[in-house]
């Protein structure tokens, strides 16, 4: 199991929840968020969602990042990927589960639906799916894993808005996924890699982009030569440069 050494009272942000100014409007005022997420895309999304309720945010892209995070204080809410670049999620979720005094509420988040079964089993009060993009679903679902004597009073109007990242976000996600390609990453990272990709693209709403990191993946799954690259690893090259042609002409 993976060890987090924490301090047992962290100097900043200690886990009571009780909120300061906490309103229907603002629900989530006076909760830190850490987003434990390698995505800028997925990362702007949470950040504007919880900038429009209230709460603070904090982001850590990997696993070693969180660990620093968590070992100097305590956020109310922690959001973690179920794919990162150092590792899987679930370890950290299992982690933070057994940490004293307890983190109020963990989430798992993923652009697969299949892994919400990974992230309860490993400790995770619920599942966030992505692309999180509606504001109310994610209140909700923070506020329901919060304790009662923790969520604001009284009748709540559900905001409808969906939050939409800007360009700059997605161009760094896509640009860092090509670079890794133009590189050679390496075989064994090419799971994580198209997963990334996929995961950004569910984001974006590109399907053609979600399509060609899936067929990446189905490809690798099948395919005993571990030397040659694989044609499905040239298409989503080809593809994500004429997506960052197509974001700087904009």
């Amino acid at each position: 199991m993976m060890q987090l050494h924490v301090n047992k009272q962290p100097p900043e942000h200690p886990p009571a929840v009780a909120a300061p100014a906490r309103t229907a409007a603002r629900p989530l005022a006076g909760l830190t968020v850490l987003v434990v997420e390698d995505s800028r895309v997925a990362s702007e999304a949470v950040r504007l969602i919880c900038l429009r309720s209230g709460a603070r945010i904090r982001r850590a892209d990997c696993l070693a990042s969180a660990r620093r995070h968590l070992a100097t204080y305590r956020p109310a809410v922690v959001l973690v990927d179920m794919g990162l670049p150092d590792g899987d999620g679930a370890e950290l979720i299992r982690a933070i589960a057994h940490i004293a005094p307890r983190v109020p509420v963990i989430l798992g988040i993923s652009g697969e639906p299949a892994a919400r079964g990974r992230a309860l089993a490993a400790g995770a009060q619920d599942f966030l799916t992505k692309p999180v993009e509606s504001v109310a679903v994610f209140q909700q679902t923070i506020l329901n894993a919060l304790p009662e004597d923790a969520r604001p009073k009284g009748p709540r109007i559900l905001p409808t808005e969906l939050v939409v990242p800007d360009a700059a976000a997605l161009r760094d996600d896509l640009a860092h996924a090509a670079t890794l390609l133009e590189d050679g990453v390496e075989r064994s990272d090419r799971t994580y890699l198209g997963r990334f990709v996929a995961g950004v693209a569910r984001s974006a709403h590109d399907a053609a982009l979600e399509d060609a990191a899936e067929v990446m993946l189905s490809d690798q799954a099948r395919s005993t030569d571990r030397a040659s690259p694989m044609p499905a690893v040239h298409r989503l090259q080809a593809l994500l440069r004429k997506r960052l042609s197509d974001l700087r002409a904009v």
